[in-house]
């Protein structure tokens, strides 16, 4: 009875997972417009693309009182005509910069195929085109009186297209742009072999015979609807992060910017914007105080970004404003060591004090089979392994629960419909015979942690995203595509309930033989290494009990 009663507990916990995650889908709050004027899709591209209306930082402090760059009026279209698309090409990335502003308008990730079934096609994780847009943008903003490169300005670039060539380890991209004054800016885009990390400079050198300042900022922009993911699945989060050595790793999420948008001073942190198993981040210098922001623009658009402190460039001096971008997948061993807590983008929730050791135990298990399906195989018996003893105990609660079944139902046909009586003699007999009848839940319940855990590692370990296993599953992150592994999972399940005691309530029973179903059912939609791991684990488990059963069955346990 109470084995049932804790399976029927999960299968309430599924569904009320499920039933919430609809509800979030379909009622959650959206994020509000900033402005009462709805604007349509077509409208929000025609922003995207010209600049118009895309945020500037609110520099505060009273520096400088005039840092606002104004919208662009009537010569934007003609400015508009003279920008174009330098092409860069390195052994990670194709990407696009805009000379309107120098902005990362375009990146396609080559190591990372968009599907399975379309090796040949790398993912486009940045875009200047909605509903996907996502880019990165970085610009200075001077004085009142004083003009600067913002993200709106036009640069010139010394030729269309960069490649890395063959034996070199770098690639430098430069844009430049000449201001009043004798102010000349260089944006400069380091591209470094094997590393998603891209350094950006702002190089300032004022010829003229006026000082001239100014302060760099860094932003990006991304476009979100608010929807992602299925009904029977968590969905992986889309929305920004910021980390502080203070605060440490915050979620930002959209529809909170409308609300209450970021304002915050930081010294050693970073921002970024984040969606399934992929990030771009930008990462200030470490000794330096910047001013984190957020803001939400027309057509839901969405801005997060950090601007420097004022800096002063006397004439005939130079100065090199400087950042770091990131642009790639969450790999966590790199993040880590590009700026600290950036790992943490791969973020397992409450359950990372489980999660991040799976995910090293698998990563090393990896690293020796070469096979991620063999990894979480090996995964399973580890765990069962460190719980054998705690099985061992509850197994020989269940079997010796299993013999006394005839002896239980003799005493339901004594008492009848006299719940209060059967229970007091049922409880008299397992002390008489030292049973605990709660002993068969407990590896069902220490399971659930690691379960669910598993479950994140799958949903945000990069390198986990389309591993194959072997014959049909050509991808342990998704779900399985003719659901084979869901079937045996259910199988497994029928096969312990044979193995254990068996209620003496016809309902209950009713509801025993349900419960496989509607767990195949579940673990239809849930990605197939998860079930792997279930299915596995039931196997192990089926045979544990088996040899158990019969010990004790035998009197010899």
């Amino acid at each position: 009875m109470d084995n049932i009663r804790i399976l029927l507990l999960i299968a309430a916990a599924f569904l009320s997972l499920t039933l919430y995650q609809a509800w979030q889908r379909d009622y959650a709050p959206r994020s509000a417009p900033a402005s009462k004027a709805t604007q349509s899709m077509a409208e929000a591209g025609r922003l995207a693309r010209t600049g118009n209306g895309a945020a500037m930082p609110s520099t505060g402090g009273g520096e400088l009182p005039d840092a606002k760059v104004p919208a662009v009026s009537g010569g934007q279209a003609a400015d508009a005509a003279a920008s174009r698309k330098i092409q860069v090409e390195t052994d990670l990335y194709r990407i696009l910069i805009d000379t309107r502003g120098g902005t990362l308008s375009d990146a396609w990730l080559l190591k990372y195929p968009v599907s399975v079934d379309r090796p040949d096609v790398p993912l486009k994780l940045l875009t200047p085109v909605p509903p996907e847009l996502f880019i990165a943008q970085s610009g200075l903003i001077s004085g009142k009186g004083s003009k600067a490169p913002t993200h709106k300005a036009l640069y010139q670039a010394g030729a269309d297209a960069y490649q890395l060539a063959d034996g070199k380890n770098e690639l430098v991209v430069d844009l430049v742009w000449h201001g009043e004054n004798g102010v000349k800016v260089t944006k400069r885009y380091h591209f470094k072999r094997d590393s998603y990390e891209i350094a950006v400079e702002h190089v300032v050198e004022n010829e003229g015979r006026r000082p001239w300042a100014a302060r760099a900022y860094t932003q990006l922009q991304r476009m979100h609807d608010g929807d992602s993911g299925n009904m029977f699945a968590a969905r992986a989060y889309v929305g920004a992060a910021i980390y502080s050595p203070e605060e440490k790793y915050e979620k930002i999420a959209f529809p909170s910017m409308a609300k209450e948008p970021l304002e915050r001073d930081v010294k050693g942190g970073w921002i970024a914007v984040m969606q399934h198993y992929f990030l771009a981040a930008w990462i200030p210098p470490a000794d330096e105080t910047e001013h984190f922001y957020s803001k939400v623009l027309p057509g839901q658009r969405y801005v997060v970004g950090a601007y420097s402190p004022v800096t002063t460039v006397a004439p005939g001096q130079r100065h090199v404003f400087t950042g770091r971008l990131v642009v790639g997948p969450k790999l966590q061993d790199q993040l880590a060591k590009m700026a600290p807590g950036l790992e943490l983008t791969a973020d397992y929730g409450w359950l990372t004090i489980l999660a991040k050791p799976m995910f090293w135990l698998l990563k090393w298990y990896h690293g020796v089979l070469g096979n991620w399906g063999w990894a979480i195989i090996f995964l399973t018996i580890t765990i069962k392994l460190l719980f054998y003893k705690l099985s061992e105990a509850s197994y020989r609660s269940m079997a010796n629960m299993r013999k006394l079944a005839p002896r239980l139902q003799a005493l339901k046909d004594r008492y009848g419909d006299d719940r209060a009586r059967l229970n007091q003699a049922m409880m008299e007999m397992y002390k008489k015979e030292k049973i605990n009848p709660l002993g068969g839940c407990l590896p069902m319940l220490v399971q659930i942690p690691f379960f669910i855990a598993l479950y994140w590692v799958l949903m945000e370990a990069v390198e986990l995203r389309q591993a194959p296993f072997m014959l049909w599953i050509k991808d342990l992150s998704i779900q399985d595509p003719y659901y084979v592994l869901p079937v045996l999972m259910g199988i497994t399940m029928l096969a312990q309930q044979k193995l254990n005691p068996a209620p003496m309530d016809p309902m209950q029973q009713k509801v025993m033989m349900a419960l496989p179903i509607v767990f195949t059912v579940f673990f239809a939609f849930f990605p197939a290494g998860l079930v792997l791991y279930w299915f596995v684990n039931n196997l192990l488990s089926i045979a544990q009990q088996y040899v158990i059963t019969k010990r004790i069955e035998a009197g010899s346990g």
